[in-house]
C-alpha cells in the first residue's frame, strides 16, 4: 500500500482552497488545509508533512514570515508559495527565503500537480542521501537521527546543527561558502543569520573537539573547510 504523501496548506480564499483541496485530494493526497496565518507555524509543528504550499497574503501573519519560521523546525521540506503577488522583488524574497516553487495566481491545477511531484521527487532523494553515515576522525555521524556518536557517548544535534555538519562531511577538505550554507540551511543570507551560523560552528566545534584531528576552520570572508583523519 502505497502511503499518501502528506501537504500542509495555507490559503485564505474560502472558495479557491477548498475547490484545490478537494482536488489534490482527488489527486491522493492527504491535506490539512488552514485559513488564516494565525495558527499555521504552531500547527505545523503538531503534524509531519512532505510538503508546503502557502498563498503569501494571508490575515495576520503573511506566507512568507510562516515559510520562514517553518524553515527554522524543518530546513529540508519542501514549501511552494502560491500568490498574486507577481512584483519581481516578491519573487526574488520568496526564493530568497528558500522556495522551491513560486506560483503566480491564477495558474493550471494540473501544472501545480507536476510541480508538487516534481519538489517531492527532489525531497525524498534528499531523504535518501541523509541516510549516509559519515566518519568524522574518531566520531560517527547519523544525519537522519541526527546524532554524533564517539566511543559509545551520543550527542543530539538540533536540525540546523545537523544540516550544517552534514553540509560540512560533503565538502571535507573543501571550502563550504558562507552563502551557499546559509541559503541552504537558514535560507537567508543577511547579517543576523550570518552570526547565528558562527554561533551553530562554535557548536560543532565544542561537539567533536575530543577528537583533535577534527578540525573546522574559518576562511576569513569566504567560509569553513572541515579537515580530519580517516581512521577506517
Amino acid at each position: 500500500m502505497i502511503t499518501k504523501k502528506s501537504l500542509f496548506f495555507v490559503e485564505d480564499d474560502l472558495s479557491f482552497g477548498a475547490v484545490l483541496k478537494s482536488y489534490l485530494e482527488i489527486c491522493n493526497f492527504s491535506i490539512t488545509w488552514l485559513d488564516d496565518g494565525k495558527h499555521a507555524f504552531s500547527t505545523f509543528k503538531e503534524g509531519t508533512y512532505d510538503l508546503c504550499l502557502l498563498d503569501v497574503m494571508l490575515p495576520h501573519v503573511d506566507g512568507f514570515s510562516i515559510g520562514r519560521e517553518i524553515r527554522s523546525v524543518d530546513p529540508n521540506i519542501p514549501i511552494i508559495y502560491l500568490t498574486a503577488k507577481s512584483l519581481k522583488e516578491d519573487i526574488i524574497t520568496g526564493y530568497r527565503l528558500g522556495a522551491d516553487d513560486y506560483i503566480i495566481k491564477p495558474f493550471d491545477a494540473d501544472v501545480l500537480i507536476y510541480k508538487i511531484a516534481v519538489a517531492l521527487k527532489r525531497s525524498d532523494g534528499a531523504k535518501s542521501a541523509d541516510n549516509q553515515l559519515f566518519q568524522i576522525g574518531k566520531y560517527s555521524f547519523d544525519p537522519q537521527l541526527r546524532e554524533i556518536k564517539l566511543d559509545g557517548v551520543k550527542q543530539l544535534l538540533s536540525p540546523k546543527e545537523s544540516a550544517l555538519l552534514k553540509l560540512l562531511c560533503e565538502h571535507k577538505n573543501e571550502l563550504l561558502s558562507r552563502e551557499v550554507a546559509l541559503k541552504r540551511i537558514w535560507g537567508d543570507d543577511g547579517y543576523f543569520t550570518t552570526r547565528s551560523m558562527d554561533v551553530f560552528i562554535t557548536k560543532l566545534r565544542k561537539y567533536l573537539k575530543d577528537d583533535p584531528s577534527v578540525e573546522i576552520r574559518n576562511i576569513h570572508g569566504s567560509g569553513f573547510i572541515m579537515t580530519y583523519i580517516d581512521y577506517l
